[in-house]
C-alpha cells in the first residue's frame, strides 16, 4: 500500500471548483458583479500561469465567506454542487480513484482551494483525506483570514510532511497527480508523478523530466 495523492481543480475534477464559486456568486448577486468577475478572471489567468500571488488571491477570495451568513454560504455551496460541479466529475477520473481504493493505496486530495468549497467534492469522490487552505474561523464566523499555511506550491510540501508525520505515512511508492505547473515543488518530491491534462507549463516540464502524461478529461473552464 501506498500513498495516491491527487490535485483536484483540473485534475480530478474537469474544472476549477474555486473559480466556478466565484463565478456562482456573482451570478447570484452575492458580491458586485462585473468587478468581482473581472478580478476573479485575473487571478485565474495569473494561476494557470504561474504567478499567483497567493495571498491577494486568498484576502479576495474569502472575503464573501466573511460577509455572509453561514446558512447562506452552504445554500449556495449546495448550488454550485449540483448546477455546476456534479457535471464536472468525469468517469474516468472515477475509475482512476477506484483503481487505487482497490489496490489498498491511502487515497489523499491536496488543494489549494478552501475546505469550505472543496469538502463535499472530495467527499462526493469517496476520497477520506483532504489537505486544503483552511478559512480562519473564529468561533462566531469565518474571519476572511487563512488559518496556518496556504496549500499552495511549496505550502503543499509542507502541509503534506506535516500530514505524514500525523498519519505515519510516508511517500514511498506515492503517486501524485496535478495538472498545475504549481504542483512542480510537490509533483517532485513523489515517486510517481503524473501530469493529468496538463497546463503547457507543465506538460514541458513533464517531457523533459520524462513523467507519464495521462488525460482523464478535457479541460472546459
Amino acid at each position: 500500500m501506498s500513498l495516491a495523492i491527487f490535485d483536484l481543480d483540473n485534475t480530478l475534477l474537469a474544472g476549477d471548483s474555486d473559480y466556478l464559486w466565484g463565478q456562482h456568486l456573482v451570478a447570484r448577486g452575492v458580491v458586485d458583479g462585473a468587478a468581482y468577475a473581472a478580478a476573479n478572471a485575473r487571478f485565474y489567468e495569473d494561476y494557470k500561469a504561474g504567478r499567483l500571488d497567493i495571498d491577494a488571491f486568498l484576502a479576495f477570495a474569502l472575503r464573501p465567506l466573511r460577509d455572509n451568513p453561514l446558512a447562506s454560504l452552504q445554500t449556495w455551496r449546495e448550488e454550485l454542487m449540483e448546477r455546476h460541479i456534479a457535471p464536472l466529475i468525469r468517469q474516468p477520473a472515477l475509475d482512476l480513484v477506484a483503481r487505487h481504493r482497490t489496490a489498498g493505496d491511502t487515497l489523499l486530495v491536496i488543494t489549494a482551494t478552501n475546505t469550505f468549497v472543496t469538502a463535499p467534492i472530495v467527499a462526493r469522490f469517496g476520497i477520506p483525506h483532504l489537505i486544503a487552505t483552511e478559512p480562519e474561523h473564529d468561533g462566531a464566523g469565518f474571519t476572511g483570514r487563512v488559518a496556518g499555511t496556504p496549500a499552495f506550491r511549496e505550502g503543499k510540501v509542507s502541509r503534506l510532511m506535516d500530514w505524514l508525520r500525523e498519519h505515519d505515512e510516508t511517500l514511498a511508492g506515492s503517486h501524485f497527480y496535478s495538472d498545475s505547473i504549481n504542483d512542480l515543488p510537490l509533483l517532485e518530491r513523489v515517486d510517481h508523478p503524473v501530469a493529468v491534462d496538463p497546463d503547457p507549463l507543465l506538460a514541458e516540464a513533464a517531457q523533459s523530466r520524462g513523467w507519464p502524461v495521462i488525460s482523464l478529461h478535457q479541460r472546459v473552464s
